[in-house]
């Protein structure tokens, strides 16, 4: 063996594992840059409950009315400010942001299935829904299905349908 091999452990530095790379390095700003294409896609409402620092918020408010070029080096200076700020904070609030959306079409899409397997005659979802819903009225809700099941048979447009469907969504908002 030649006296290179015996010693490599002692040629590189300690902490040469953890230093990144050219790559990981743009890799990252890229990643700050997209995250603030998205911040200056946002409204102004949505960027206060951000709570990003008052040069970050202009930066970006003034992003918004900028052509193409002028943007795209904006962009880049946005990328540097959320860089030196808590960038995983302010991608964090983000999601947190966007959350509440992902909720509503889940309830929207439970309101529907109830609606449709009422429309169904599934007898099961009365339970469900009396559990659901403290002011739950049945009789009312068997009135608009028969309407409903009435209307499709005669082919009329679904106004009692519709007016389960707000029914229950008035029920869910209670």
């Amino acid at each position: 063996m030649s006296d290179f091999e015996d010693n490599q452990d002692a040629e590189w530095p300690a902490d040469w594992e953890f230093e990144k790379s050219k790559t990981q390095i743009k890799q990252e700003l890229n990643a700050l840059k997209d995250l603030g294409r998205t911040l200056i896609d946002l409204s102004a409402k949505d960027l206060q409950k951000l709570d990003l620092s008052e040069d970050l918020y202009d930066a970006i408010i003034s992003a918004q009315s900028m052509s193409k070029g002028a943007l795209k080096r904006q962009v880049g200076y946005i990328g540097g400010m959320i860089a030196e700020s808590d960038h995983e904070a302010i991608s964090q609030k983000l999601q947190q942001l966007k959350q509440p959306h992902q909720g509503q079409v889940k309830q929207f899409h439970q309101l529907e299935q109830w609606r449709d397997r009422l429309l169904a005659g599934e007898n099961e979802v009365y339970g469900e829904l009396i559990a659901e819903f403290d002011a739950f009225d049945v009789q009312h809700v068997r009135q608009l299905v028969r309407n409903a099941q009435r209307e499709a048979k005669q082919e009329k447009p679904p106004k009692s349908a519709r007016q389960l469907f707000q029914y229950l969504q008035s029920q869910q908002q209670n």
